[in-house]
């Protein structure tokens, strides 16, 4: 029972890894339409996006199709009916009739990182803009070329104010706050943007889909894409742990062969660079940190790789920034293993995604569960299995997005019925550890994932 858990951790006899994940698994399994909680929603069309705020995780942002925008207080309900459903209705709006609003859908709304006070909406009118949420009036706008699909800022940025915005152009902007201006023009797809990510683990990297089926990588603070992202690629499964002599005499980053992995190379086929000046001039424009210049162009068949089958509709990193999820409509999900850029083959068990718009896709923090908008549906799956985790069921219309906030577990998912609906765990009926794991998919493996 849980109790006997609690005190087998007391005890010294249960890791509080395993512990943590048990217990992580259990509420995640638990997960319900919620019975206290209702948000009513403003929206006049379907919900397109949501985001907690970062810093509090209290404030929730939408955006909808009606080209409105609404903040609500996740924690304070404004109302409660018949003393038993708190009821939380908007406490700052935005829509057409606000002399700065948007004229037409809202693909993309979210909040600036370190602060609630600004919040940004990109739009299918061709726009994006930075609002003042104390005075709902517009600080900031950027004209964009086409419609714009996607937007997103660095959760960890502290050097840089950009909005990473992609449209039916084929290129991707970042837009200075700071500034007002445009700063860089990422050039490499052959199609519109739908899809956006920065990495977890550096401000300067970004994660751009494709309606070309590709997925690139940019730094920033260089000129053109260092990576594209290939199906044909592959690794089985995570990443194994890296061996201390791994990593002093082995180590091959994601640019190019070590110095002893391209000396072994050399001794194996009789050349060296004393012999050959025109070999040791193309390895250093090929390996090692020279390669940096070889970004833009890229060799043709890398340049030309896709990840999907058709435009890749949403991508996730995991917040260890290990790890990036990416939908596809070709219906297909996938883990890509950001170091290497290699797909770990995770056979996803079947879905079916919408294939027009841009879909916003939630992990939990662990990582072990995906969120997947799944026509009327979301589907979770275990991230490391594929298997189906659960199936959650409550809209009557296409799920565009879904987002989890970690602090209480609760689950928020916008569709095309205008309502956000809040998925709360609960109080599970506790069996054996033994139980749970069979249940919820939980191995020993598992607990390499946490640190005691």
């Amino acid at each position: 029972m849980w109790w006997e858990e609690v005190r087998g951790r007391e005890r010294g006899e249960l890791r509080a890894g395993r512990f943590q994940a048990a217990a992580r698994a259990r509420r995640a399994a638990s997960l319900a339409l919620s019975n206290s909680k209702e948000f009513a929603t403003p929206h006049h069309g379907a919900v397109n996006s949501l985001q907690v705020d970062l810093t509090e995780g209290r404030y929730l942002l939408s955006g909808a199709s009606d080209g409105s925008a609404a903040v609500f207080d996740a924690w304070n309900a404004t109302e409660c009916q018949s003393g038993f459903i708190a009821k939380h209705k908007h406490i700052l709006l935005v829509d057409k009739q606000h002399q700065n609003g948007h004229r037409f859908t809202i693909s993309a709304a979210l909040w600036y990182p370190v602060d609630t006070g600004l919040f940004v909406t990109a739009s299918f009118d061709q726009f994006v803009k930075v609002w003042d949420t104390n005075s709902t009036q517009v600080i900031m706008d950027f004209k964009m070329p086409g419609k714009v699909f996607a937007a997103a800022m660095s959760p960890i940025a502290t050097t840089h104010m950009l909005i990473a915005t992609g449209s039916a152009d084929v290129q991707v902007r970042l837009c200075d706050i700071a500034s007002g201006a445009f700063t860089h023009t990422l050039s490499g797809h052959r199609d519109g943007i739908m899809s956006l990510e920065w990495s977890a683990s550096s401000e300067w990297i970004l994660m751009s889909g494709g309606c070309d089926g590709a997925i690139r990588f940019w730094d920033i603070r260089r000129a053109g894409c260092f990576r594209v992202l290939d199906q044909s690629q592959s690794q089985l499964g995570r990443r194994p742990p890296l061996l201390k002599s791994t990593t002093e005499n082995d180590h091959i980053d994601s640019l190019g062969p070590s110095t002893s992995t391209r000396s072994l190379a050399q001794k194996r086929t009789g050349n060296s660079k004393k012999n050959s000046p025109t070999l040791r001039k193309s390895q250093k424009l090929t390996h090692g940190p020279m390669q940096q210049r070889l970004h833009p162009g890229l060799s043709s068949s890398q340049n030309r790789a896709t990840s999907h089958y058709g435009a890749v509709t949403g991508l996730r990193t995991t917040k260890d920034g290990m790890y990036l999820l990416s939908s596809g409509s070709d219906s297909r999900l996938r883990l890509w293993d950001i170091d290497s850029g290699c797909n770990t083959l995770v056979n996803f068990e079947a879905m079916r995604l919408q294939t027009g718009k841009p879909l916003q896709l939630a992990v939990t923090d662990d990582p072990s569960i995906v969120f997947v908008p799944c026509m009327a549906s979301i589907k979770a799956y275990n991230i490391w299995s594929g298997t189906t985790f659960r199936t959650f069921r409550g809209h009557y219309e296409l799920v565009n997005c879904c987002y989890y906030r970690e602090q209480d577990q609760e689950l928020y998912t916008g569709s095309n019925d205008r309502q956000i609906l809040v998925w709360s765990p609960s109080t599970p009926a506790f069996t054996e550890m033994e139980d749970d794991e069979k249940r919820h998919g939980l191995s020993a493996a598992d607990e390499d994932n946490w640190s005691d």
